[in-house]
Formats: structure tokens, sequence, C-alpha cells
């Protein structure tokens, strides 16, 4: 036996399915043929088979979906704090400038101050979980389409810190995973991850407007306090960059909900793609020399231990390979 690569149980029997889940993992179910024509290759040293393959181990993705959870959680505690920053800044233009609105103002910066470092902190946490496993999705994108994407690999993680284009070269790479990973004939269903986009970049929009409407305003609070003649034209400046800054952390919130869904989406694409085996693919050799049946996913093994070219002299059978990891069984 060794591992599943659905759903990683070390219970996938001789016949190929997994005993835990059903899922079929290689082509050994394939009624008896005749033994290859050919004769023996020369013996060659023993060496491991190729390894690699379609990764669809869930643990990433469930640990990016957690903190994808906790980001909007912090998000909207951002928010309650945006809020509470506009409501002592309205008091203040009510009021006038005095020690009880003034100390209202500086507490509710402070409660602010606090969930921006929460923020960022989440941020950066599911930034990575989230760079690392977009990179493994465009990696299973290219064993289903080889060839078919616009950048490699590497832009998939890079991409996303890189700026100016990161507004959209992630788009472009998401796109392309979509399209290989719908089943063959089928049209990748992008309308979840276009929403998801539009409110990222509304979001960011948002940010960026909201900081160019505090800095002079608060400039001239820091330089002159509340004595100058401006001070309710900068008091009403900072609410109206609270304002923004609200209702795009409101957007993030819900891209960050979108997201969640994104990565749910795509990986059970990528699941069904990768169990709807090579379409198109006809020649491929299976265990008996013939083609490898539909239904056998990437990665598979496809071939009976004992019964490869070589025989034993070449260093037969070789260890059982985990169908979608990056080594071994038992990996």
């Amino acid at each position: 036996m060794y591992p599943c690569g659905n759903c990683r149980a070390a219970a996938v029997g001789p016949d190929g399915r997994c005993a835990a889940c059903g899922a079929y993992q290689q082509a050994a179910a394939m009624a008896p043929g005749p033994a290859p024509a050919y004769p023996y290759a020369p013996a060659m040293p023993a060496a491991p088979m190729p390894v690699g393959g379609v990764d669809l181990r869930r643990g990433l993705r469930i640990g990016l979906m957690v903190a994808l959870g906790v980001s909007v959680a912090v998000t909207l505690a951002v928010f309650w704090a945006g809020t509470q920053t506009r409501m002592a800044l309205q008091d203040m233009l009510d009021n006038g400038v005095s020690g009880t609105t003034e100390g209202d103002l500086q507490d509710a910066q402070a409660a602010a101050t606090v969930t921006t470092v929460l923020s960022f902190l989440s941020t950066a946490a599911t930034a990575t979980l989230w760079a690392v496993w977009f990179r493994r999705a465009r990696i299973n994108a290219e064993f289903f389409a080889p060839g078919g994407h616009r950048f490699g690999t590497g832009w998939a993680a890079g991409a996303w810190f890189t700026p100016v284009v990161n507004l959209w070269f992630p788009k472009q790479i998401a796109n392309d995973i979509y399209k290989a990973s719908a089943l063959p004939g089928a049209r990748a269903p992008k309308g979840l991850l276009n929403s998801w986009w539009t409110l990222w970049i509304a979001a960011m929009v948002c940010k960026i407007v909201s900081s160019a409407l505090s800095a002079g305003a608060s400039a001239r609070i820091a330089t002159k306090g509340y004595d100058g003649s401006t001070w309710r034209e900068d008091v009403e400046a900072l609410q109206n960059s609270v304002n923004v800054a609200s209702f795009g952390t409101l957007l993030m919130a819900v891209a960050g909900v979108l997201a969640l869904l994104v990565v749910r989406q795509l990986g059970g694409l990528q699941e069904q793609r990768a169990m709807a085996g090579p379409a198109g693919m006809p020649g491929m050799p299976g265990a008996h020399g013939g083609p490898v049946p539909a239904g056998v996913p990437y990665g598979a093994p496809g071939y009976v231990p004992g019964q490869q070219p070589g025989g034993p002299a070449a260093g037969w059978p070789h260890p059982p390979q985990n169908p979608y990891g990056s080594g071994p069984a038992g990996y």
C-alpha cells in the first residue's frame, strides 16, 4: 500500500483504489494483456522513478482558508476602529475643540493603531500562505496544460510583491490557472474570481485616496495643533479620509470572503481535473503497454512493478512513488 494522492491515507491497495476515499489511483485494474513484445533493455543503474505530479494535499489550502477567515475578522475590527475615529471627529466639529473631544479622539486613534498592527500581522501571514498556495496551483496547472501559460511558476509568487505589475500580472496568471484547471471542453467559471479581483483593486484605490486626503491635514495639525484658523477644514479633511478608508476596509473584508471562496473553488476544480485523467493523450503507455485509461489522475504511477522494460537487472521494482507529492510514498 502507498499514500492516496487525494486524502493522503496509506490505504491504496493493488487494485489502485483508496480504501478510505475511493479515489482511483493507477492503471492497475486493467484486464490482463500480453507482455510487451520488445526484449529487455540493457541493465541500467538503479535509480528512482521521476517524482512530482499534481499536488492535491489539502493542508496548505485549509491553513490558507483559516488565515483568510482570521484576516476578515481583523479587518472588521479595523472598520470598527475607523467608525470610532469618525464619530470622535464629528463630535469635535459639533462641540468644538476641548479636553474632552481631544481625549476621545486620542482614544479612538489608539484603538485604530492597535487594530492596524493586528491587521498588518494577519495580512503578512496570509500573504505568505497565499503566495505558496498560488504557486502550487500554478505548478499543478502546468501538468494540465503544458506550455499554455503566459508567465512562469516563479511569477506566481513574485508577481504579488512586485510594485506596479502586481495590479494585473496576478490576475492574468489566475486566468491561465483557471483555464487549465477546467475539465476538458468545459468553460472555467471565473465569475467569483473576477468579483474578488475587482473588490481587491477597489480597496487598494480607496487606501491610496485616503492616504492622500489625510497627508496634508495631518501635517498641519501636527504643526499648529487645533489653534489655527484652518482647524475645522483640517478636521473635515481627516473625517473624509477616514470615511474613504472605512469604505475601502469594508470592501477589503468582502474581498477576503471572496478570496476564501476562490481558494475553495480552485482547489475543487484542480481535484476534478486531476481525476479526469490526461484527456487527448491516448498514446501514453499504461501498465501493459496499452494506453492509460480515462480516470487515471495526473502523476499517478502508470506501471506495475516487475513488468517494466529492463527487468530486475535494471533495478526493478522501484519503491512506490507518491502520486501527487514530491517524493516517494511515505514522504
